[in-house]
């Protein structure tokens, strides 16, 4: 039997079909602990490829030959092996194509809501748990905090029949390359990000600043900045129509951004204090939280989409309680993880003032997300 390949979109259809999948990574024990593949269906184990070149029975105890095993490496070519050498032994297998370099750039839409005068796509780039938006109104669509493979977005509004007029970024991410600048020229859109995010840089912009609200579309689909300091300094969220907060990495379904990114984690954590218990106070229990980030795949609810009401984050998170601001900022302050991957040149490249080819690219933001590493 020859083995087969499936690519990235295909194997998300599995996950998410009736059946369950087991996936077979063969890279090494440290990057599969680090980063992988995840699914309320899968079952994944890993055994690193140099195993199976000892010829040892004992490894092939746990594979089943009653369900097929798709075989994650890489880029592919380990995989293929292994797959060989189970297709051998009678095991029924499958490769993912490019490995976990081609799930690292694959994007699935979500329809969040939809009603006569607007409708939001949630887009999820799952391997990092990034999240952007689409909010389309009248024929026009405003993309929020673009991935940098801008195609997605492109095809998206073609197939919505929507012309891009205007692209937002939350903050200055540093976890993965933004492709809000380039979508917009692209597009021939407004690019939008706060001022205080882009010093030295020359990437032509429209400060947020400058903007109570965006109104675009006949129906006039409101989106109000909302200043929320405390991940970065510059970090804003959009209320959309009064009831989606699109809160970059300000909030979070499972609790509070990280402030600590810029080296002023308690200085930053008094930002965030502010914005929590005055920024967005007044806002209802009913607003829909939409982050830039997700950290689990338990944060992703039956319809697909990363979404919580406010009300439920400030009940099951103890941090957004606490009202006495200095245990507010040692708890927030305190509790940050390891800082994402290659940030510091990223936010370079976010700035416009480093360059890198698509495949350096593609390199500087494989693994997981860090921005999402919650204080709850």
């Amino acid at each position: 039997m020859a083995v087969s390949t499936i690519n990235a979109k295909e194997l998300h259809e599995r996950i998410h079909s009736e059946n369950a999948v087991f996936i077979l990574d063969v890279r090494n024990g440290e990057d599969y602990k680090d980063w992988k593949i995840e699914g309320r269906k899968i079952k994944s184990v890993n055994i690193p490829y140099f195993d199976f070149l000892d010829d040892n029975e004992d490894i092939y105890a746990g594979l089943p030959k009653d369900n097929e095993i798709v075989v994650v490496c890489a880029k592919g070519g380990s995989a293929k092996m292994v797959a060989e050498l189970l297709d051998d032994k009678g095991y029924k297998t499958s490769v993912l194509n490019e490995g976990m370099l081609e799930w690292s750039q694959f994007y699935h839409p979500v329809i969040v809501m939809e009603d006569e005068n607007a409708k939001i796509i949630q887009i999820n780039r799952l391997a990092k748990g990034c999240l952007s938006y689409m909010i389309i109104s009248e024929g026009e669509a405003m993309v929020v905090d673009p991935g940098r493979h801008i195609d997605e977005y492109t095809i998206l509004a073609k197939k919505e029949g929507v012309k891009i007029t205007n692209v937002m970024d939350t903050h200055l991410h540093a976890d993965h390359i933004s492709g809000g600048p380039q979508l917009a020229e692209k597009a021939g859109a407004a690019y939008y990000i706060s001022r205080s995010e882009m010093q030295g840089c020359d990437i032509a912009y429209k400060a947020l600043e400058d903007y109570e609200q965006i109104v675009f579309g006949s129906v006039s689909v409101k989106v109000l900045a909302v200043p929320t300091p405390g991940h970065t300094p510059g970090s804003v969220s959009f209320l959309v129509n009064e009831k989606y907060l699109l809160s970059g990495d300000t909030i979070f379904v499972g609790g509070l951004g990280r402030p600590d990114l810029g080296g002023k984690a308690r200085e930053w954590a008094q930002s965030l204090y502010d914005t929590v218990f005055r920024k967005i106070a007044n806002l209802s229990d009913d607003t829909l939280v939409l982050p830039t980030h997700y950290a689990d795949i338990k944060e992703i609810n039956e319809q697909g989409v990363v979404g919580a009401k406010l009300g439920n984050i400030r009940a099951s998170n103890e941090v957004m309680r606490t009202e006495d601001r200095e245990q507010f900022t040692e708890m927030v302050a305190g509790a940050s993880g390891a800082t994402p991957p290659n940030y510091e040149e990223i936010v370079q490249i976010n700035r416009g003032i480093a360059h890198v080819t698509a495949e350096e690219a593609t390199t500087l933001e494989i693994g997981p997300n860090r921005c999402a590493v919650h204080h709850s």
